[in-house]
């Protein structure tokens, strides 16, 4: 047999590992954000819990491994050569999607790309057999796909979207609606009862159907449980109810008890059903090498014998569960909750990260009328009961959580009963999809979704479940594509994707690496970090960002000057970011204010028009350097000798009054503010009278139009840019001096 099918496998190993650690980097979140955002436990407990719910998946993972062998495509009409080519194209679709997915920033879902990459694998195999003989045309796909097989997939993952929300939304309303947010005084009295029931369904899901295939426990035992379902589950409810009772009486908070177990339950629901797109493809390769060797075949033989039971091999199991649980407590990522899904269902108003649509807002339109015929209509009695059990508590939440452990042991138990129920029908569900959308259900449900968030918070569900359908499109196209080159470019293709992959899984390191130390700078530069340091981390920031400012307005002008393209570019990002970090301090203006506990109306007073007048001052940096960029990257004609003069001329000018506003700044030092004053008015007069020798020029037709236009946008930017420079320093001041 020929060398190049070692290679294969050597390379599908590789894969597998690299598969392995970003996929639990990525979808660690998914059963560590309740834990974390509710502070259940410190984060080492989190994450050793959730270690060995990964572990126990992994080992009873074997049967979902099916999907990979015969889930899609019917392998006992594809040869060797053809599931060969079929399984490496699918995984190097998966390292060129997720590189397309991290570049563009967008969510992605191991599952989808998984299903949908056989699917188009599959379909470039069979088309191409197709292409080869006579005897059969298009109308034949259905020989090679297991078309129902694949649609009960695709349709218990989009279903999985539906579900998981309504789902989060009933168990979150009836979970309130019963012990309310001020729940910790019925919590003492029912509180068992609960936790209970969330223990009855983690165990009944988590042991029984997880370990099922595992053969730990005996058939007979599974046979006595299904003939007294009821009573089993009962009898289960009653003695978990009786121990969290006498735990709860002994001080214990079950609460965090029933977190934990919770998230036990979804990291093995996390392993076990999605192990599968990690390793499943590249062990079906393993297992047709050893298929093929045993019965002395060629490159031409079938592979039917892929369709028979999965027979696990838990060194396999044990080695993919281990790299698991090392990435785990390694992987940077994996330290910090998952920003996005924090920031959407946090019960707190603040910055967000999406911005709103016109879907969005014709959404909340709809629920605000829907709303409004409920309270037309519905019996004041009862609305005034609802309301009184979802009025939010006056008590902060402790530890400052972004939400309490009753929501928290709600995500975490009905996603478990999701994905664990899926993966006992061997239905390859997205976790990612599930943990999200119960998230997403359960914080509408209690109220997180207020009139002041609804609608960008509803723009990011949106944007979030576009990725996923924008994973299975791309995922398949991708995979058609590269199994197609496969097939054709033999030899000579395998290498030069296998280099292309490489290259990609290299550059993502590195490119991780760099987001990882950008994550943690910004993490240390977070001017609410400690309370202690909000006036001096402010004021270091202010300093940075005029610096920043003076350096890249005067780079702009130069480089506009020069027709510099690809400096000006640099420009724009870097204005950008310096506008981004401005228009973020004005959202956590009142967090701030909260902190400034000495004078705090006076400091606050002043510390608003602080940062004010930063966001403007930077907006005007980001109105000169854009229109610069696409002036010369248009190709526009350059400034006329006389701008180009008047200009220079200012930019001077500018110059020497950031360099005395920086001077201040460092120094704390404010006895230049009126020589500054002096020296703004007469730039302002510079500016005055560049405009009137460029509306001469106008007049006389001397100039070029978009240049004109570029020259006095310059020119008015410049002036307002400069006026909140100078009305910043005088503000910072008075905040100062308001500390004192």
């Amino acid at each position: 047999m020929s060398g190049i099918y070692i290679f294969i496998l050597v390379v599908l190993v590789l894969l597998a590992v690299s598969g392995l650690t970003v996929g639990v980097t990525n979808d660690a979140v998914n059963f560590l954000n309740s834990a974390i955002g509710s502070k259940a436990a410190p984060r080492k407990v989190i994450l050793s819990v959730a270690a060995v719910g990964i572990m126990v998946g992994a080992l009873t993972s074997s049967g979902m491994m099916e999907v990979a062998r015969s889930g899609v495509f019917h392998p006992e009409v594809f040869t060797f050569n053809d599931v060969m080519m079929l399984f490496l194209g699918v995984m190097f679709a998966n390292v060129i999607l997720l590189d397309l997915f991290n570049s563009l920033g967008m969510p992605t879902s191991t599952t989808v790309s998984l299903v949908f990459g056989l699917l188009g694998a599959a379909i470039a195999v069979a088309t191409v057999r197709i292409s080869q003989d006579p005897t059969l045309t298009l109308s034949s796909l259905s020989q090679f796909i297991n078309s129902g097989k694949a649609l009960a997939i695709v349709g218990g993952i989009l279903a999985s979207v539906a579900i998981a929300f309504v789902s989060g939304t009933i168990v979150m309303f009836i979970s309130r609606l019963v012990f309310t947010f001020d729940y910790e005084k019925l919590f003492r009295r029912f509180g068992s009862l609960w936790c209970g029931i969330a223990f009855t369904v983690i165990i009944y899901f988590a042991l029984f159907k997880g370990l099922k295939s595992s053969g730990v426990i005996s058939a007979d035992f599974y046979a006595m449980v299904e003939n007294n379902l009821g009573l089993s589950i009962f009898a289960t409810w009653a003695v978990c109810s009786v121990l969290m009772f006498l735990l709860q009486r002994v001080g214990v908070n079950i609460l965090k008890i029933t977190i934990l177990a919770g998230t036990f339950s979804l990291a093995l629901a996390f392993a076990g059903n999605d192990l599968v797109n990690f390793i499943g493809v590249p062990i079906a390769g393993i297992d047709s090498y050893n298929i093929i060797r045993s019965m002395g075949g060629t490159e031409d033989t079938m592979m039917g014998m892929l369709s028979e039971p999965v027979k696990a091999n838990y060194i396999y199991l044990v080695i993919a569960g281990v790299i698991m649980v090392i990435t785990l407590f390694t992987s940077k990522k994996t330290q910090k909750v998952s920003e996005t899904e924090i920031n959407l269902a946090s019960q707190d108003e603040g910055p967000e990260r999406f911005g709103s649509t016109a879907v969005s807002r014709a959404i909340v339109r709809a629920a605000m009328n829907m709303n409004n015929w409920y309270i037309r209509n519905a019996p004041e009695k009862m609305q005034e009961a609802i309301n009184k059990r979802f009025m939010p508590s006056k008590v902060s939440r402790e530890n400052k959580a972004n939400f309490d452990m009753v929501r928290a042991s709600v995500n975490l138990t009905t996603a478990s009963i999701l994905i664990i129920l899926a993966t006992s029908l061997k239905l390859p569900l997205s976790t990612t999809y599930v943990t999200f959308m119960v998230a997403m259900g359960s914080s509408l449900a209690d109220k997180a979704w207020g009139r002041e968030s609804a609608v960008y918070r509803i723009t990011g569900v949106f944007t979030v479940i576009s990725g996923w359908f924008m994973t299975a499109l791309i995922a398949f196209l991708i995979a058609l594509v590269v199994t197609y080159l496969l097939l054709w470019g033999g030899t000579i293709a395998i290498i030069l994707i296998t280099l292309l992959c490489g290259f990609l899984l290299f550059r993502d390191t590195i490119r991780k690496k760099r987001n990882d130390g950008q994550s943690e700078q910004k993490q240390q530069e977070n001017i609410f970090s400690n309370e202690d340091r909000i006036v001096p981390a402010l004021i270091a920031e202010i300093s940075h960002t005029m610096e920043e400012t003076t350096n890249i307005y005067k780079q702009t002008i130069e480089a506009t000057l020069a027709e510099d393209r690809s400096q000006l570019r640099s420009l724009v990002r870097r204005a950008n970011d310096l506008f981004y970090v401005a228009r973020e301090r004005k959202y956590e203006v009142m967090p701030a204010i909260q902190k400034l506990e000495k004078n705090y109306i006076n400091t606050g007073h002043y510390y608003v028009q602080v940062v004010d007048y930063m966001s403007e001052m930077t907006k005007s940096l980001v109105h000169i350097t854009r229109p610069c960029f696409e002036h010369i990257d248009n190709n526009h004609r350059g400034m006329s000798e006389e701008q180009v003069e008047d200009l220079l001329m200012i930019n001077k000018e500018v110059a020497k009054i950031y360099a005395s506003i920086n001077n201040m700044l460092k120094t704390n030092e404010f006895g230049d503010l009126d020589e500054v004053l002096t020296m703004r008015d007469n730039l302002f007069e510079m500016i005055a009278d560049a405009i009137k020798n460029q509306l001469r020029r106008i007049k006389t037709k001397s100039t070029s139009t978009k240049a004109s236009m570029l020259y006095l946008n310059i020119l008015n930017e410049t002036k307002t840019m400069v006026l909140q420079s100078r009305n910043l320093i005088k503000s910072q001041k008075y905040f100062i001096e308001s500390q004192k």
